[in-house]
């Protein structure tokens, strides 16, 4: 399945979706336990996307099995890990320090394709970094420096931070992933193959007395996860970085501050400042000098 867009259009409406995956993190921290939401978020899923994609996985059955290592890779990095360690920095760590940690995703990439992949990057590449770096650090430091210079770091930070490595490692592999297979199929692989551990963990947060009240706002909020920034995110990340590389779809993750904003503004009523509005005005320029095709002067 492949979708008739363009893949910045792709890349753009998967930041607000994980962007909203944040926020809606941050609302429900304490009505459902971090373990559990990563649970049911995939659980239902995979649900969802097993109507569309079950003739896919049988006819490449094959070619699935064949390529199951890589295959527990993408489920491990992208299902099991990023998601949940997210969830569960959110229990302990403030918004604007997540935030400070997730947008070194794009710089992470980067590197792991400069180390093991020996791609270049460009002078004008490394502008747009500084760039769209200091958007975020605008808007998730308020625009006073101090606040970056008092900024305490504790063990949500710490699991924000392997969110952030987790998922750089899963969008640098992607390069890897087999070409000939359909893209339902390759979701319905790494989304059962990220509950397997998944399942794990949430039967031990059960025998620790964790639970949920099935309410309209809880079962509302695991539908969203489960919908917009699991099946349709991942369809659209997969697709675009498969067009414009990781490089390139690693800048438009310094979108999901300025998305966070908004989405906050809107839904937790927190208001939109000056800081804002420039940071977003830095970023978006940061990723137009980053993603632009060369100039090329004719003789």
């Amino acid at each position: 399945m492949r979708i008739n867009a363009h893949p910045f259009l792709l890349l753009t409406l998967t930041t607000i979706f994980w962007a909203g995956n944040f926020v809606l993190g941050r609302a429900v921290k304490s009505s459902i336990p971090p373990i559990s939401l990563a649970f049911w978020r995939w659980m239902l899923a995979l649900v969802i996307l097993a109507p569309f994609s079950i003739s896919h996985v049988r006819s490449q059955w094959p070619l699935l099995r064949q390529n199951w290592r890589i295959l527990s890779l993408y489920g491990v990095l992208g299902v099991s890990c990023f998601n949940t360690f997210v969830y569960i920095g959110l229990h302990s760590t403030t918004a604007t320090n997540a935030l400070l940690l997730n947008s070194i995703i794009p710089i992470l990439i980067l590197l792991l394709s400069r180390l093991f992949a020996a791609t270049q990057i460009s002078p004008r590449q490394g502008v747009g970094i500084a760039i769209s770096l200091t958007g975020v650090l605008t808007i998730v430091c308020r625009s006073d420096i101090t606040v970056f210079l008092t900024l305490q770091f504790n063990s949500g930070d710490i699991w924000i931070l392997m969110a952030a490595v987790s998922w750089a490692f899963h969008t640098f592999m992607l390069r890897k992933r087999p070409i000939d297979l359909h893209p339902l199929s390759f979701l319905t692989a790494i989304f059962v193959i990220g509950l397997i551990p998944l399942s794990i963990l949430y039967v031990w947060e059960l025998s620790q007395g964790a639970h949920f009240l099935l309410n309209t706002a809880n079962i509302a909020g695991i539908l969203y996860t489960a919908l917009f920034p699991s099946v349709l995110a991942f369809i659209f990340w997969n697709q675009a970085v498969k067009e414009v590389g990781p490089n390139k779809a690693g800048f438009f993750l310094y979108l999901m501050p300025v998305f966070g904003a908004i989405l906050s503004a809107v839904f937790l009523g927190e208001s939109i400042r000056t800081f804002h509005i420039i940071g977003m005005v830095l970023i978006f320029s940061g990723i137009h000098l980053s993603t632009m095709p060369p100039v090329t002067v004719k003789n």
